[in-house]
């Protein structure tokens, strides 16, 4: 691809689908070279992550207190035990995809984003002024696909920038 791209976002999560899409990323896409003289800097790779919200991540919310008593209520220390395994599956998802990045010789950046994923990887997308968004399919078939949504499928249609979906190589047998 282009040799003249700035900025390539490729969204990580804990599915291998996103790190073949990472490693097809850093074997195909060629980078803006770094240019004396220029104003523009070289491109970079971006790992994106995003987390899901303590209370979404757990489903773990005590209910509204019946008869007028406080509403969203939350218990603390499910959300710090929460919290803190959530920070350790992000590193474990980032710790394997710098692991890739290290093995084709890459230097990347990180950044990691609490929230949907599909509405944070736009907005990030959208702040950086990205080129070019990869990302992995889970390659849900289209029942699956309608029930339980598709990540690359809204930024495909919502991100500002071109979306590049690699298809996971055992997407054949999940018709």
């Amino acid at each position: 691809m282009s040799g003249n791209l700035g900025c390539v976002v490729v969204s990580v999560d804990g599915n291998e689908g996103s790190m073949d899409a990472l490693r097809w990323a850093l074997d195909n896409i060629k980078l803006r070279p770094p240019t004396p003289g220029s104003s523009q800097p070289p491109g970079h790779f971006l790992l994106l992550h995003v987390q899901s919200p303590p209370s979404i991540a757990a489903g773990l919310n005590p209910g509204d207190i019946p008869f007028g008593g406080p509403t969203n209520l939350e218990v603390p220390a499910f959300t710090a035990a929460i919290e803190a395994h959530q920070k350790r599956i992000t590193e474990a998802i980032l710790n394997h995809a710098l692991q890739i990045c290290s093995e084709k010789k890459a230097s990347v950046k990180t950044q990691v984003v609490v929230g949907d994923p599909k509405e944070k990887i736009c907005e990030v997308v959208d702040n950086l002024h990205a080129d070019l968004l990869v990302m992995g399919s889970r390659a849900f078939g289209p029942i699956k696909r309608m029930l339980l949504g598709s990540v690359s499928t809204y930024c495909a249609n919502h991100a500002q920038c071109a979306v590049m979906i690699v298809k996971n190589k055992d997407a054949s047998s999940k018709a």
